[in-house]
């Protein structure tokens, strides 16, 4: 085992050697532009990023020309969203998503509103999951597009989608979900869900960061957009800039191998993290699981340890990276917005460790990860007033 230990896959992952090998021969000898049609350097190219569509297509249900290749999720989320409300405007200018979405959706659709377009951000349980009853009673004649959020990256609660997508196409509304955390990770499927839109990036499954995609559905029903960046009409027209090949290729085969490994790293991650919750809570008290305790990515442990500042614990583990929250929004130093909206007590807010376990993560490290946690936790505690004050009450209760 070597230190330090990484247990934020949420943030990033380490790019696959198979990945890896995918890409390298587009960087040198087959470095052509895919819009060069005039030779053989171009066509190769070319051949060679449509392959990479037809995969993700396949991968995910969808149609080869309903993918669009972006430089991630975040512009994605903002093609998929402002693309919508741009197209559509004769229809209607209401949003509906919710409070617990990653920042690129919400600053978004705040941006949006500056323009007087109306967005309703829907609350959620202390688990983090909708009311599909609040949903259908906020879509209105007006409302155009819904944004949720497949799998939330913070604390893995996954949501209904496909009674999601079912609510939306009975409302004639589009449904546009950031699949960013779940793709590659739990099975999805645009048809079976009813999805028009999804996002998703290549550095949450082991592929190359500043290379995404978005499916955008061209048929039953065709969802038109309004592109956000021009020159050039690459893409379908859909979003200009010559396609970082190398990132494309790297990307499908990144999709490509976490699919096809799906289930078995899914038991065995899950395995992990039941091992890590098991033991932190019986070697500790106060200690609480935020999220879905079932509805919940295998590889996500987001736990709160009472009477402990989570920077504290951080900054007395630097050998393990862990993480209080979204890798995005770190500059922030408000608790999280996604544990602030499941309205959790002030001390469980401030004293949150998210565990994200990956494809690298051995059983060793998770144990050296334990015992590190464990031993910190009690010594922190031992400065803790309020702890103290806990413990006392607990001793003189049990007399």
């Amino acid at each position: 085992m070597m230190l330090p230990i990484y247990m934020d896959y949420h943030a990033t992952t380490p790019v696959d050697p198979r990945v890896v090998e995918a890409m390298m021969p587009f960087f040198s000898e087959r470095f052509g532009n895919p819009a060069s049609r005039q030779h053989q350097f171009g066509w190769i190219a070319e051949e060679a990023v449509e392959s990479a569509r037809t995969m993700i297509a396949q991968l995910i249900g969808a149609e080869t020309k309903d993918i669009i290749f972006t430089s991630g999720a975040t512009e994605s989320n903002n093609l998929a969203i402002k693309g919508i409300v741009e197209a559509w405007k004769q229809k209607g200018n209401h949003i509906v998503t919710v409070q617990t979405e990653h920042k690129s959706v919400l600053d978004t659709c705040k941006k949006l509103e500056k323009s007087g377009v109306l967005v309703t951000y829907l609350p959620v349980d202390e688990y983090g999951m909708i009311d599909l009853n609040q949903l259908q009673d906020v879509i209105t004649p007006k409302t155009i597009i819904v944004s949720i959020m497949t799998a939330n990256n913070e604390i893995g609660t996954i949501q209904e989608i496909e009674q999601i997508g079912k609510i939306c196409r009975e409302k004639d509304v589009f449904f546009h979900t950031d699949a960013t955390q779940a793709i590659g990770k739990i099975p999805l499927s645009v048809k079976s869900s009813q999805i028009d839109l999804i996002s998703f990036t290549g550095h949450k499954i082991y592929g190359p960061k500043g290379v995404g995609a978005l499916y955008v559905r061209s048929s039953s029903p065709r969802v038109r957009l309004s592109p956000q960046m021009e020159g050039g009409g690459h893409e379908h027209g859909m979003r200009s800039g010559t396609l970082n090949v190398p990132g494309v290729v790297g990307l499908a085969k990144a999709l490509e191998v976490s699919v096809q490994s799906m289930e078995d790293e899914s038991n065995r991650l899950l395995s992990l993290r039941d091992r890590m919750f098991d033991r932190l809570t019986r070697e500790l008290d106060e200690v609480f699981l935020n999220g879905h305790p079932a509805r919940r990515l295998s590889h996500n442990l987001n736990v709160s340890f009472l009477h402990v500042e989570d920077n504290a614990l951080m900054m007395s583990m630097k050998d393990i990276a862990l993480s209080t929250g979204s890798a995005c929004s770190t500059a922030n130093p408000e608790p999280s917005h996604v544990l602030k909206a499941l309205r959790l007590r002030t001390e469980r807010l401030h004293s949150a460790i998210r565990f994200g376990l990956g494809r690298f993560t051995t059983a060793e490290e998770v144990d050296y990860v334990l015992d590190r946690v464990i031993e910190n936790v009690k010594k922190l505690r031992e400065h803790s007033p309020t702890y103290r004050k806990v413990r006392e009450q607990s001793i003189f209760h049990s007399l």
